[in-house]
Order: C-alpha cells, then sequence, then structure tokens
C-alpha cells in the first residue's frame, strides 16, 4: 500500500547523502604516516603524502579490512576487484592536485540500511562505498601573520570510505535518522571512531524538491555538515530556499554549497561556494602507480569470521528472548556501548522491559540533555538493576524510584539503599497504618465517595491521590487502591 509524499509547501523533498567515515587504522591509506589526531600543524605529513617525486604509495591493508567490514554489515557485493584513479582537482590543501579515490569501481558496491524515524521504520538503499584518501586542512584564524591563511597536512592521505546513497530520503528527519542509524554502526563495527567534532564522521546533503510526480529536481549539494543538529537545519534551510527561488520563478543551478548555522537569526541558511563539478571535470583515470585491488574470497570469509554480532541481529535476540517490542529492541542497540549497559543491567534484575523503559526514558533524557554517551553514565548497571528491583519488592514508589535516581545520577552516593534510607523514601508497608489513613481520606471526601459511588471512576483516582498526599507519597498506589476498593465496597 503506498501513501502520500511527504509535502513542504507543496513540493517533495528528495535528498541522497554522502557520508565520509575516517577509517580507524593507526596510518594513513598510502603511507606510514600517523593518523593521530591533534598533531601540531604538518608533523605527520610524510614524502609520499605529498606526493614528492620518486614517492609511491602503498595500499594500507587495514582500510581494506574495513570497507570489507562494512560491506558484509550492510549486505552489500564487495568487489573481488576493484580500481584506484586519479581525481583531478586543485586545492590548496591537496598537495598532489588530484586525490586517489575509486569511480568506475569502487570496493562496496549496493546494500541498505534500516532506521527508524518515529517507530517507523526507513530502508535507505546504497549506492557503493569506496575507500578515498582526505585533503589536507586550509587555516584561517589564529595565524601568526593576521589576515592571512595556513595550510595543515597532517589529514592529507588519512584514510576515508565514502557512503553513498541513492535519492530515497523525504525529509530531514529521514536523513538524520539514517545519518544516526549509519553512525552508529560504523562505530558499532570499530571501523571508525565517530567523532564528529574532529571531523571523524561528516555528511554532505545532496538536496532537491519537486512537485509531486514530476521528474527529479536539479540538486544542491550541502558540504561538511559535521553534526546531525546542523544536518537537519541545513537541509531545512536549503529546501526553502530552493522552494522561494522555483516560486519567484527561477531556475535552480547545480552548486556546491555551504551552511552558515548563524545566519537568519540563528536558523541557519545555505549559500553557494561553487557551481557543482560532474564527474567529467575531474578527468578521472585508473592511477598508474596503484595496481587493481583484489579482494580474494577467502579474505572476504576471514573479515566475516571476525564480525561482532550486528545492531539488527541482536536487536532479533532481544525481541526473542527477552520479549522487548521491535522498537525497543532497536533502540538498545543504538550503540554497541547501549546494548552492553541494557544486557548487563537485564541481566542483573532478571527484568529486560523495565530496563528498557528506564533506558529509553530517564537516563537518554539526561544523556542527551548533559551531551554524554551512555559509557559516560555515573549510574552504573548494576545500580540501575538494584533500583529496578527495590520498585519491584514494594520498598518504593515510582515516583521515590526517580528521586532514587536523581539523587545517583548527581553523585550524592552510588548506594540505593543508603539513598532510600536517608531521604526516607521507604514505601509504606503497614497495612495497620495505610488503613487508618484509608479510612481518614474516606471520612474527609465524602463528595468524592458519592461520586465513585455513583459511577464516576475520576473520583476514584482523586481518593486514591489523597491517600498518597497524606503518606506523603510513601504509600503503595496499588495496595492504597485495593483498601479503598474494600472500605467502599466496590
Amino acid at each position: 500500500m503506498s501513501t502520500a509524499p511527504q509535502l513542504v509547501r507543496g513540493y517533495e523533498v528528495v535528498i541522497g547523502l554522502e557520508t565520509h567515515a575516517q577509517l580507524s587504522t593507526a596510518s594513513k591509506i598510502f603511507s606510514g604516516a600517523s593518523t593521530r589526531f591533534g598533531a601540531e600543524p604538518n608533523t605527520q605529513a610524510c614524502p609520499v603524502d605529498l606526493a614528492l617525486p620518486g614517492t609511491l604509495p602503498v595500499l594500507n591493508r587495514g582500510a581494506v579490512e574495513r570497507a570489507i567490514r562494512f560491506g558484509l554489515a550492510v549486505g552489500a557485493k564487495v568487489a573481488p576487484l576493484s580500481i584506484f584513479a586519479r581525481k583531478n582537482y586543485f586545492y590548496p590543501d591537496l598537495p598532489k592536485g588530484y586525490q586517489i579515490s575509486q569511480y568506475e569501481i569502487p570496493v562496496v558496491q549496493g546494500g541498505s540500511l534500516a532506521c527508524y524515524v518515529g517507530d517507523a521504520v526507513k530502508t535507505v538503499r546504497l549506492t557503493r562505498a569506496h575507500l578515498e584518501e582526505d585533503a589536507g586542512k586550509s587555516m584561517h584564524e589564529g595565524l601568526h601573520t593576521p589576515g592571512c591563511s595556513g595550510i595543515d597536512l597532517n589529514r592529507a592521505g588519512t584514510p576515508l570510505l565514502e557512503i553513498v546513497t541513492e535519492p530515497d530520503m523525504r525529509s530531514a528527519a529521514e536523513a538524520v535518522a539514517y545519518a544516526k542509524a549509519l553512525h552508529g554502526l560504523v562505530v558499532w563495527l570499530g571501523i571508525c571512531d565517530g567523532n564528529m567534532q574532529e571531523g571523524s564522521f561528516r555528511c554532505d546533503a545532496n538536496v532537491s524538491v519537486r512537485r509531486p510526480g514530476e521528474p527529479y529536481g536539479t540538486r544542491r549539494e550541502i558540504k561538511n555538515l559535521n553534526s546531525f543538529r546542523f544536518l537537519q537545519q541545513a537541509i531545512e534551510a536549503e529546501v526553502n530556499w530552493q522552494i522561494d527561488e522555483l516560486e519567484d520563478g527561477r531556475a535552480i543551478r547545480q552548486a556546491t554549497v555551504l551552511f552558515d548555522p548563524g545566519a537568519n537569526g540563528g536558523r541557519g541558511a545555505t549559500r553557494a561556494m561553487r557551481t557543482k563539478e560532474d564527474a567529467h571535470d575531474y578527468r578521472y583515470f585508473p592511477d598508474p602507480d596503484l595496481p587493481p585491488l583484489v579482494i580474494a574470497p577467502d579474505w572476504v570469509d576471514t573479515v566475516r569470521a571476525g564480525m561482532p554480532e550486528l545492531p539488527g541481529a541482536m536487536a532479533a535476540r532481544f525481541v526473542a528472548a527477552d520479549g522487548l517490542p521491535a522498537y525497543d529492541a532497536s533502540m538498545m542497540t543504538q550503540s554497541l556501548a547501549f546494548a552492553r549497559y541494557y544486557e548487563a543491567a537485564r541481566d542483573a534484575c532478571g527484568q529486560p522491559k523495565l530496563v528498557a523503559n528506564w533506558l529509553m526514558g530517564e537516563i537518554s533524557k539526561r544523556l542527551n540533555a548533559e551531551d554524554r554517551e551512555i559509557d559516560a553514565a555515573p549510574v552504573a548497571p548494576a545500580t540501575l538493576a538494584a533500583l529496578i528491583g527495590r520498585i519491584q519488592d514494594g520498598t518504593v514508589s515510582n515516583n521515590a524510584a526517580r528521586q532514587v535516581f536523581d539523587a545517583l545520577w548527581t553523585g550524592e552516593t552510588s548506594s540505593v539503599d543508603a539513598v532510600i534510607e536517608a531521604k526516607g523514601l521507604k514505601q509504606m508497608n503497614d497495612t495497620g497504618a495505610l488503613e487508618k489513613i484509608v479510612d481518614e481520606v474516606i471520612a474527609a471526601n465524602a463528595k468524592s465517595v458519592e461520586e465513585f459511588r455513583a459511577g464516576k471512576d475520576k473520583a476514584f483516582n482523586a481518593l486514591v491521590g489523597q491517600v498518597m498526599k497524606a503518606s506523603k507519597g510513601k504509600a503503595n498506589p496499588a495496595q492504597a487502591g485495593e483498601l479503598l476498593r474494600a472500605r467502599l465496597g466496590a
């Protein structure tokens, strides 16, 4: 069953992403120079990276293995033979005057990646993933001579896997969901550290708009988006700009654009950097210094044997073995660290659904607010399991548990029981004391009692609320409800 396309001001948005994932090798793709981040400028650029006369590139086996690993993870074809080409263009930070990349025959061909957009599954087809080297970096600030620019060639030759999608995404939300899923996968596989601030994972977005049913519009490519927030804002800004142009009767010209997040009062805007080149402008030809890359079947089998359990397979296991809903299971596998936290807490308390609820709720909320990763969470899996155990055995209510969690998160103590004791949060389980409170609430709320007996359920909830208030939140809500019903003859 087909659904109507999501429209923006009457236009359908068409998006494809090109993502550069810096591979986690210790040395560069064609030389032995270090890829360590943060070194002094131009201290990690060797003669091979600079293409000095007499030097020859030698392919890094580890970079190829990481590309194979990615191809297997997305169900792609790993090419038994692929070709490295020279992509010719001039930039100040490209010392060779060309970039070694792959064009006609990439190492990874096809594949797909599924992601959640809200609670709906979106599958994005992949066109290819190819190996290439990075360029250097132009520096315009912090230099000794004002008004000048500098060149840092430390990044020149850093290994990249460029992952290209089909134009399958129809909104900024879909593009961000895909990018997050891809980011999680490359980190999960150990092929990229995913550090967006350091440029290890950055996206280019190809965006066009069209009226429903019309051919694809002219695309513009937004370069070097290094955060998910900027990716969303840039696509939304570009879409509105293109629609404005078309509505004013102007044609869209293919171009490469940059995103300025500070423009339009912080809403951001795109601005053209150069007219977009096509493939023939780069004069691709096979690199004469590099032979074809041959990947034998037994090499692929060896890489496959060393693969970790993939997120999809792990999520399926959580559904089958733990009884989690499919959406919950996908959230538990958003990263390997997140999955390991879930498994540790689940094993400690035996309550998979409750652990998942806490992870998707209170813990994720705090991680997002504080821009932390799960492995930096101040509440350990065993501590969360202990807290869930105290909810299950009736020691604390759900509301009290949130107070306990807050104290644990802020570092007051690492002991669940110590917080419960210090804050007096232990739930009232003394039936006699609770019966007395229930009797007092019934006596003091004759109108609510009358309304309940007349069939108004809201009146009963109000009575339970009064019991909780009188007990200062320490009453067990379920037990209070049972006593109320018994006293009221319901």
